[in-house]
């Protein structure tokens, strides 16, 4: 199992003027799976991506956890299928074994869901990866942000920064979602389905 890595992917935009984005939740997680790894984030040379190698987790009987490789596609959202596909070929990784984190408006603030392959729900990253792999088969770390409120366009919705009564629950909230992938990793996605689906914070 620890010979098989995972191609875990965090989804955003790029640049300082997004980083606070509802819509970069999914690279928040990944950053700190990067700080939990202990590996450093750098461009890679075949994908348009940041990429850092390492381990996640601890398996049964205090082996450490499987190889992983963490990503950052540096292109926007809507063409995250080009890094994801391009990486999963250099490194030899099956779409079994892609995860991807990112933001989900159809799931409250405060909530994570999991699932393996499904529609993509209007989300255009997702849908670019899809098409990128050629299958939907791969892992989704959902982490909810929440519905616009009022009239608000969802795209504008996204494209902002967590409120101040929501960035108070963040931390947490990114915690848990970056312990549901080292679940996913070691002890599989039924079983993080069965600790981190849907609980309310």
């Amino acid at each position: 199992m620890t010979d098989t890595p995972w191609l875990v992917v965090g989804l955003g935009n790029p640049g300082p003027q997004y980083a606070g984005n509802r819509h970069n939740v999914g690279q928040m997680v990944l950053d700190l799976l990067a700080e939990r790894a202990g590996a450093k984030l750098s461009r890679h040379s075949r994908a348009q991506a940041v990429v850092g190698e390492g381990r996640l987790g601890a398996l049964p009987g205090g082996r450490p956890g499987p190889r992983v490789v963490l990503a950052k596609p540096s292109t926007y959202m809507n063409t995250s299928g080009g890094p994801v596909a391009n990486l999963a070929k250099y490194y030899g990784i099956d779409a079994g074994n892609v995860l991807v984190v990112h933001d989900e408006v159809d799931i409250p603030f405060d909530t994570i869901k999991l699932k393996i392959g499904g529609g993509e729900g209007g989300h255009n990253g997702l849908r670019d990866i899809t098409k990128a792999l050629g299958t939907r088969d791969y892992v989704r770390v959902r982490v909810g942000v929440g519905r616009p409120p009022g009239r608000m366009d969802t795209a504008d919705h996204v494209l902002k920064d967590f409120s101040s009564t929501e960035r108070k629950d963040l931390p947490i909230l990114l915690d848990d979602a970056a312990d549901a992938v080292e679940m996913v990793l070691t002890a599989g996605l039924l079983a993080a389905q069965g600790r981190y689906h849907g609980v309310e914070r």
